[in-house]
């Protein structure tokens, strides 16, 4: 046989899963089925020719987007703008509901952004957050949580990376999928700070009152630390959108600007810039080699015409796309305890994206969806990977309080799920008024 019909791609699929949760790599799974199917299949030629599609699947130079702004995340932080936009936030925060908790977000929200990584903003913002609250009254739980939510739109915000690894995937506009992923992520941070005020307002006891003194004047005196991130993220949007340069060269440009900044925090060395290029050079080397590997994964499922059984078995179906799709954040919900974002993305996109074509549903809309899926996966106990992240950072209680921490923002992000399900116009709105 030269072909898959669905239910031995729904095998391969259950395949792989299962050595995922026994606990071999990522790239290892994916690389490893894709090999089995080509040679049961179709024969050693395909086999041999991984080496080839390997390289194939990097040769393209949207990809190098995703190492700057790797780059870009790290001269931020070591840059030392991550700490003045921190503080300056927290002036005009503290007057709320719940006070520096809302800065937890909205630094979060900047913060994402300009680095497109939800692990790099927890590690940061827990970083920059934590010694804030120690001398204050707040409940460490609401504390911690606020930050894995916080941290939860570093790819929903653009220029987040898994928008780049959808949109090359799925040979989806990445331009139209930033566009689609703005309103969606505004309104998730919106979503998340009425949670603190309904926490503060319910349960006042669990959070700080601030001080009432601060003046308009102190306010705008701190405005200049809004200065990077506001800056960087014009550069990136600004430069896609007017077409003045491509989702790469506006990374690039990214980093350009932003070395200015450490320059001016006097943080700007030949020694920071070694650490950046590491810490780049780590992160890139391990989703690069999961992407490539998915990358063949792909080629081989085309080969057994697996994109091709599953539309038709979903054309078969005569489910109402609404079931679907929440049958499908069911499905998400639950590999999310498992999972973590990348392996979400490349190992459920090939087998997902075909049906969802064939049900008629808007790829774009659908970016986001898996994206926001994906995000949620970070805060579900008890695999989420920035709840570990923020514990690692904090080295003291237990993750058990980051896990309790989590679960009003857990329940938040339902809500978003729900209202971009049932008004995918929220998705759509921006991105059908850009030229991608």
């Amino acid at each position: 046989r030269d072909v898959l019909d669905a239910s031995g791609a729904l095998l391969g699929f259950l395949l792989l899963l299962g050595l995922m949760l026994l606990g071999f790599h990522v790239a290892t799974v994916l690389g490893a089925v894709a090999i089995l199917g080509a040679g049961l299949y179709v024969g050693a030629p395909v086999v041999r020719a991984f080496a080839t599609q390997l390289y194939a699947s990097m040769d393209d130079a949207i990809l190098l987007a995703i190492p700057l702004y790797i780059l870009l995340g790290e001269i931020l932080v070591r840059g030392g703008a991550t700490d003045r936009m921190y503080q300056s936030l927290a002036l005009w925060f503290n007057r709320l509901p719940g006070g520096l908790l809302h800065t937890n977000i909205g630094a979060s929200a900047m913060f994402s952004a300009v680095s497109g990584s939800s692990v790099a903003t927890a590690a940061t913002i827990s970083t920059v957050a934590l010694p804030t609250f120690k001398s204050r009254n707040y409940d460490p739980r609401l504390v911690l949580g606020s930050i894995a939510a916080g941290a939860s739109l570093g790819n929903l915000i653009p220029p987040g990376i898994a928008f780049i690894v959808y949109g090359v995937m799925t040979n989806t506009s990445i331009g139209k999928l930033y566009a689609a992923g703005t309103v969606p992520g505004i309104l998730m941070a919106l979503i998340f700070m009425a949670t603190i005020v309904a926490i503060a307002l319910l349960r006042p006891h669990l959070v700080a009152t601030e001080r009432s003194d601060v003046t308009w004047g102190e306010r705008i005196r701190g405005l200049p630390g809004l200065a990077a991130p506001f800056i960087v993220f014009a550069v990136i949007m600004g430069s896609i959108y007017t077409g003045w340069a491509t989702v790469t060269e506006s990374a690039a440009l990214a980093v350009a600007v932003a070395l200015p900044f450490a320059w001016m925090n006097r943080r700007l060395s030949v020694r920071m810039l070694h650490e950046c290029f590491l810490s780049t050079f780590h992160l890139t080397a391990i989703s690069m080699f999961i992407l490539a590997v998915a990358f063949f994964l792909n080629f081989v499922m085309g080969l057994l015409g697996v994109p091709q059984a599953l539309a038709g078995a979903a054309g078969s179906l005569k489910t109402d796309p609404i079931v679907f799709l929440w049958c499908l954040a069911l499905f998400y919900l639950l590999l999310g305890i498992f999972f973590e974002t990348l392996p979400m993305l490349v190992g459920t996109v090939p087998i997902i994206f075909p049906i969802v074509m064939a049900m008629g549903i808007d790829p774009v809309w659908f970016g986001v969806f898996i994206v926001l899926m994906c995000e949620i996966s970070l805060i579900s106990p008890p695999v989420g990977m920035t709840l570990y992240v923020i514990q690692a950072v904090r080295r003291e209680g237990s993750i058990g309080e980051v896990f309790q921490g989590a679960l009003p923002f857990f329940a938040a992000m339902i809500l978003m799920i729900a209202l971009l399900i049932h008004f995918p116009q929220i998705a759509l709105w921006f991105a059908n008024r850009t030229s991608g």
